[in-house]
């Protein structure tokens, strides 16, 4: 989920936690809760940092280590040991419960995006996306925002967000449901599709879908059970050739790689340099496949430039491939 989500998630659950006789009967319990409530379900996005560094960095890592099974695990003792010392007077074995329930949570929802995470990292590095729930969902976030102003006007908050959480649960179900109907109406159009990846957007209805069939790739969207396909591709494997293989060793287009489960590639030859292009389809945007990995070589098959990440025009591509030039 996105940012402001996670932050009155976390409120949420303070106030959820008053539902437990200890935090409730603990002035200071209740605090260092809400708190360590806040800040749990926040601290596994703290890898957001390493977009600082470069795109390839960031998608290699981003929701990865720091939403693995080990991290779930420490992050609450580091809240816990940070926090303790400010509230000695909190129960300790609740407020490490309470702070464990928010960083699992949080790990937790990120699957139900398309974007997913690691989630059961070490036993398996494999993307964990259920592609239910946009990264963003005003129905989600305005149902916390409504029991955050009942809690302020002075309804019971542990009540309050029982009842939120559980039309919640009912929300999720429902868009399992509308997923499934979607994916039951692509087979009907597209009777050999192999795969069927689904996207959410923010509309409720609407969804964005990359199908995968044995000669080639689809890209379409969905508005409740109509299907409408804006592209068609041909499936071609990467070719075993010098200039391929000596882009695929970037660590840009790796990068890409090892987080896209579907995409198409070009490549092209020019007087002075090659220029290979890897894209997405999951994400089509007005005709525009914004998500790609470009590499470009010289005809010794050395990477001059190369770049990854979301460009939502040509002209912008050309730019961040024209600075790591310059940066080379």
């Amino acid at each position: 989920m996105d940012t402001g989500t996670h932050i009155v998630m976390g409120f949420a659950l303070g106030g959820l936690a008053t539902l437990d006789p200890v935090v409730a009967e603990n002035a200071s319990t209740a605090h260092s809760v809400l708190i360590a409530a806040v800040i749990g379900s926040q601290i596994p996005d703290v890898d957001t940092i390493l977009k600082l560094r470069n795109n390839a960095v960031y998608i290699r890592h981003h929701r990865g280590i720091t939403h693995s099974i080990p991290a779930v695990i420490l992050w609450p003792l580091l809240i816990v040991a940070c926090l303790y010392p400010f509230f000695p007077g909190a129960n300790l074995l609740h407020l490490w419960l309470w702070t464990f329930f928010a960083v699992f949570l949080h790990v937790f929802v990120d699957i139900f995006n398309a974007y997913g995470t690691q989630a059961i990292r070490p036993i398996s590095s494999k993307w964990v996306a259920l592609g239910v729930i946009n990264t963003f969902d005003p129905i989600i976030f305005g149902i916390h925002i409504v029991g955050l102003i009942l809690w302020a006007v002075g309804f019971p908050p542990g009540q309050t967000f029982l009842v939120m959480y559980a039309v919640i649960i009912g929300y999720y179900l429902l868009r399992f449901i509308v997923q499934k109907t979607v994916k039951n109406a692509v087979k009907r159009r597209i009777p050999n599709a192999e795969r069927i990846i689904v996207s959410p957007t923010i509309r409720f209805f609407q969804w964005r879908l990359a199908i995968l069939t044995k000669h080639h790739y689809y890209v379409a969207r969905a508005y409740r059970r109509s299907i409408t396909i804006y592209d068609e591709f041909k499936r071609i494997p990467i070719p075993d050739i010098p200039v391929m293989n000596a882009a695929r060793k970037d660590k840009n287009l790796a990068a890409f790689l090892s987080f896209s489960p579907i995409y198409r590639w070009e490549m092209d030859e020019y007087d002075d340099h090659y220029e290979v292009r890897f894209i997405d389809l999951r994400y089509r945007n007005n005709g525009h496949y914004p998500f790609v990995a470009l590499v470009q070589l010289d005809k010794d098959l050395n990477i001059v430039s190369s770049y990854t990440g979301w460009v939502f025009s040509e002209e912008k591509l050309r730019q961040k491939v024209d600075i790591n030039i310059i940066i080379d």
